[in-house]
């Protein structure tokens, strides 16, 4: 089910970055590619019936791989850093050109 889940979140993410010209709905669509992402990962390193990650002597055998928790942990910090980074550029755009439109901008910037 998840698998469904994360393909519906990149497809979504990607047309939304192809058909919107609004730049807030660009970065809501580039957040939502990145979530589809993240689970992506997430089902990769998923283990049915894995334990955490410390080894023992007694069993060696049906641990979770870390390494995806971690790759994704960072892209959710990642991910927060340029949602922000990207909401101060349309911010600086809104106050500049009075419009967040990308036709609006482009049309504003040639007279």
């Amino acid at each position: 089910m998840i698998q469904y889940l994360f393909l519906v979140l990149l497809f979504v993410g990607i047309y939304g970055l192809l058909s919107s010209k609004n730049l807030i709905k660009m970065l809501i669509s580039l957040n939502l590619l990145e979530l589809g992402l993240n689970l992506f990962i997430i089902s990769i390193g998923y283990v049915k019936g894995g334990n955490a990650p410390i080894i023992t002597l007694e069993s060696v055998s049906n641990y979770v791989d870390p390494l995806p928790q971690a790759l994704v942990l960072t892209a959710i910090v990642i991910g927060f850093g340029t949602t922000a980074l990207g909401l101060a550029f349309i911010r600086k755009v809104y106050f500049e050109k009075g419009s967040i439109e990308i036709d609006e901008i482009r049309g504003g910037s040639d007279d």
